[in-house]
């Protein structure tokens, strides 16, 4: 199974998001989930990496395991608040359709 855990701050803006394990939907390499939340993190990763506004940290030290953290100055809030909406609804679409292989937890926590 493939858990995700998300935190937003106190204003509904992306703090950070992990994703973790596997989700064995399909055979290896076929994996619809798997491929669907590998896209998702990537994409993401790439898009914060050298986006103006946007402080970012991510890594994905292992097979089935991606995190990525984020900040911003003024200037990258509307990009971080739809880029981490956008994430965010399309995890949960997966966790939503393929719940005995994916399951996403949201929470609220305080920046640092």
């Amino acid at each position: 199974m493939i858990i995700i855990d998300a935190a937003l701050d106190e204003e509904g803006l992306l703090v950070f998001c992990s994703a973790e394990g596997h989700a064995r939907a399909g055979p290896k390499g076929s994996d619809v989930v798997c491929a669907s939340v590998s896209v998702l993190m990537r994409t993401a990763f790439r898009i914060f990496l050298n986006r103006e506004g946007i402080k970012f940290r991510g890594k994905a030290p292992e097979r089935g395991v991606f995190w990525l953290e984020t900040d911003c100055t003024a200037e990258g809030r509307e990009f971080l608040a739809a880029a981490g909406t956008f994430l965010l609804e399309g995890l949960r679409s997966i966790a939503q359709e393929y719940p005995d292989y994916c399951f996403m937890t949201t929470h609220t926590e305080r920046r640092k």
